[in-house]
């Protein structure tokens, strides 16, 4: 018996008994369908995330107040953690690679305009914030080039806030109150969207020093230190630490870099990927339980046609092999339509949902597929071993 004679007895045993063969490969569709439909979502999301973070650029590191990651002797906890200033952003203008530096200071206020006012989120910056966040100007001008310690009541408004406080009237020259305080509006913002679910046109950006005073502060939220790639991350790391450790005597501060906050927030959202890919594997062992009953009972059906086979001279190897490419050509059937379905279903969702990020890559599709079949052999083994070890006269003696 050829290889050729196998495929065709199988196709036809598998022809012969439609409705069950339909049902089976059910099983199947539906568990490979929920593989690609939810690794579609996940790869797509981890795209859009991404993608959304890169636009800031990777060459940018955050430096925070405190010491996340801790070590040495208990008595540490008792040492104090200094502040990061405006001097110390200045410092790090001297480290090896470092381009320009940004201190931030943040706090919420309301803004208002005539009758008109809302809540929004003010940050104290300096000129520098625009090229290191890779952020345009969408009328007028940023904060000017002055000594950061130096302030004055000028402020640049956000695209929403601006619409809600202005509408398309021109608000260059106009005056609003932040804080109780009146500043001179000199420009707005380019509109940049909601990344991340923060809103990045809802803000008013005022000079970093009128900020501290405005929030009653002496210390700096963040400073961020935009620096040449050319340097290397943690070659401006070292010089960033060394500096603010010499000048605080101790290092009691944070470095983030984008790279390590797109590494983990990769990792992360792998491994949301893979916790929703098994559960649509979950699917996977219904079908196969399916073939597995499926295949059973035509073993018990087939025992005259298996007696018939051996008494024509097929090995118990042959009958094996014919039962295995039966659940073979079921599992990959339903694989194939389980892969259609899923990504119709994942384009269907995104001509509804516009927004909802689907990505489906073809390693994804290729491991659908050696998945489905994978499943169909296993579960086709216990069943076309019983029909291999059937004893022909036996079987013969069944009808």
């Amino acid at each position: 018996m050829t290889d050729l004679d196998l495929m065709r007895l199988a196709g036809g045993a598998v022809r012969a008994h439609r409705l069950r063969s339909g049902l089976t490969m059910l099983g199947i569709m539906i568990g490979i369908a929920s593989v690609i439909l939810l690794t579609s979502i996940g790869e797509g999301t981890r795209r859009f995330v991404m993608a959304e973070l890169l636009q800031f650029g990777t060459d940018v590191i955050f430096i925070r107040a405190g010491k996340i990651t801790t070590s040495g002797p208990p008595t540490a906890i008792l040492s104090t953690v200094h502040q990061i200033t405006i001097e110390d952003a200045e410092a790090l203008r001297r480290v090896y690679g470092v381009i320009r530096t940004v201190p931030i200071s943040v706090g919420n206020a309301r803004v208002e305009a005539g009758p008109r006012g809302r809540s929004v989120l003010i940050v104290g910056t300096t000129a520098d914030a625009p090229p290191a966040w890779k952020v345009d100007i969408g009328m007028g001008r940023f904060l000017p080039p002055t000594d950061p310690r130096r302030g004055g009541p000028i402020t640049v408004l956000g695209p929403r806030t601006k619409q809600e406080l202005f509408g398309a009237r021109n608000p260059i020259g106009e005056h609003v109150r932040i804080g109780g305080q009146r500043f001179l509006v000199i420009g707005v913002m380019a509109p940049k969207g909601v990344i991340l679910g923060l809103d990045l046109d809802d803000r008013a950006y005022i000079p970093v020093s009128t900020a501290l005073e405005m929030f009653n502060r002496d210390d700096l939220t963040e400073i961020h230190v935009q620096f040449a790639t050319s340097a290397g991350v943690d070659a401006v790391s070292h010089g960033v630490t060394r500096v603010l450790s010499a000048r605080h005597g101790e290092e009691d501060f944070t470095l983030i870099s984008q790279t390590d906050m797109l590494g983990l927030l990769d990792r992360v959202l792998g491994v949301v990927s893979a916790g929703v890919t098994a559960i649509g594997g979950i699917s996977l062992v219904v079908g196969a339980i399916g073939i597995l009953t499926m295949m059973w009972i035509s073993v018990t059906e087939r025992t005259s046609e298996i007696g018939v086979a051996r008494a024509l001279g097929a090995t118990p190897e042959q009958v094996q092999r014919l039962f295995l490419v039966e659940a073979a050509i079921l599992s990959l059937a339903g694989g194939a339509l389980g892969v259609a379905a899923g990504m119709g279903v994942a384009r269907a969702l995104q001509l509804v949902v516009p927004g909802l990020p689907v990505q489906t890559r073809p390693g994804y599709i290729a491991g659908a597929i050696a998945m489905s079949l994978a499943v169909g052999l296993i579960s086709g083994v216990l069943p076309a071993r019983r029909a291999a070890a059937l004893d022909p006269v036996e079987a013969l003696r069944a009808d």
